[in-house]
């Protein structure tokens, strides 16, 4: 009889926290329409920790649209770029926050050759293939699941890329998995596979201001980046193959420097650039590969990758035409980039890490943005 009871006690308690966390769960995660597109609903979820700091995604691109994280005074405020509406999001810039794919950066000249094959891809980037073509990864919508048994607010976005998309080869299934710690981190685990050999590089394209996304330029962000070496750009922003040491250039953030400090030195890949807009070699030896402080608001953004490269852009091309969260103009500079990848134009250096996937694996990798204030 006491057996009996004993089972039964359990059940409920495990029956009453399975609810618990169920509705936990609902708390931690909403989700809301935000729109349609290709006959698939858009949604727009929103992810609140224990802090109370909120990110928001969408399935649209698999985006990050919203980041809100307090001052050193403890004010809130968005740091990152996006749009209000789904409208606006389709009819901005949908790189955004977005996992750019089926390569993300650029492929010269559109083409490249696996097994004797020559693979050849749009041109969206003067001579070039940027961020997998128009109609890459960050244009498509995603299948959503909220995950209901994490104990913190967490999604899965998940895609199935077709056979020459884009004319890449293979079918490719990703998915990523964003979770928001309550030490307000975004921790983005990506995993992939395909069935024929192809190339993938994946990343998030987020734009970050420390200050509060639309609040003045970047130039006084203090930049600490793990890089000893980078890759040197031609005029059309593809690598010339040379593993350039950043000692002694204005590309050494080995030691901290505001990203305003060098950028107007006349120093030749920051006059291909028109500033900063460059892959990174990571060293890959200490936990944080990238510090991003800015001093006035006291907020702070770190960069944890198992990636070998980080391309650091510095917003040279925006120019207010774009308009975002509260009719903010996204103006020249308001906004710098960290892609945690590969390196640009990998499948046509065999001397860089590689791309390439084959059948039968499954391939994964995790970044991690991590904000706090000091």
């Amino acid at each position: 009889m006491k057996r009996i009871l004993f089972l039964t006690l359990t059940l409920v308690a495990v029956l009453f926290t399975a609810c618990n966390q169920s509705s936990k769960n609902k708390e931690m995660v909403k989700k809301d329409v935000f729109g349609s597109r290709d006959g698939k609903e858009v949604y727009l979820l929103t992810l609140t920790n224990k802090a109370g700091n909120v990110i928001r995604l969408t399935n649209f691109g698999a985006k990050i649209t919203w980041i809100e994280v307090p001052d050193k005074n403890g004010k809130k405020d968005n740091i990152t770029f996006g749009y209000d509406t789904f409208n606006e999001t389709v009819n901005g810039d949908m790189s955004y926050g977005s996992v750019p794919g089926r390569y993300a950066n650029r492929i010269a000249k559109g083409k490249f050759t696996i097994d004797g094959i020559e693979y050849h891809t749009p041109l969206n980037d003067g001579p070039n293939t940027l961020h997998g073509g128009s109609k890459g990864w960050h244009s498509v919508v995603w299948n959503t699941e909220i995950l209901k048994e994490s104990k913190i607010p967490a999604v899965k976005f998940t895609y199935v890329s077709p056979d020459m998309e884009e004319g890449f080869p293979g079918t490719v299934k990703v998915s990523i998995v964003y979770s928001w710690t309550d030490n307000n981190e975004i921790v983005m685990d990506y995993s992939y596979s395909t069935d024929k050999k192809t190339i993938v590089n994946v990343t998030n394209h987020a734009y970050f201001n420390l200050h509060g996304a639309g609040n003045g330029d970047i130039l006084d962000h203090i930049v600490t980046l793990k890089a000893s070496a980078f890759t040197p750009v031609d005029s059309v922003m593809i690598p010339t193959g040379e593993i350039r040491p950043v000692a002694e250039t204005p590309f050494d953030f080995t030691s901290p420097h505001a990203i305003g400090e060098r950028i107007g030195e006349k120093y030749d890949q920051l006059i291909l650039g028109k500033g900063y807009d460059h892959n990174f070699i990571l060293d890959n030896k200490d936990e944080v590969d990238v510090t991003v402080y800015e001093p006035v608001s006291g907020r702070m953004l770190e960069v944890i990758t198992d990636q070998p490269g980080m391309q650091l852009y510095t917003g040279n091309f925006l120019d207010g035409t774009k308009t975002g969260h509260g009719g903010k103009p996204y103006n020249y500079r308001s906004g710098m980039c960290l892609e945690s990848d590969h390196y640009p134009d990998s499948p046509n250096h065999p001397e860089f890490p590689s791309t390439i996937i084959n059948p039968g694996e499954t391939l994964k990798t995790t970044t991690i943005y991590r904000f706090s204030v000091k």
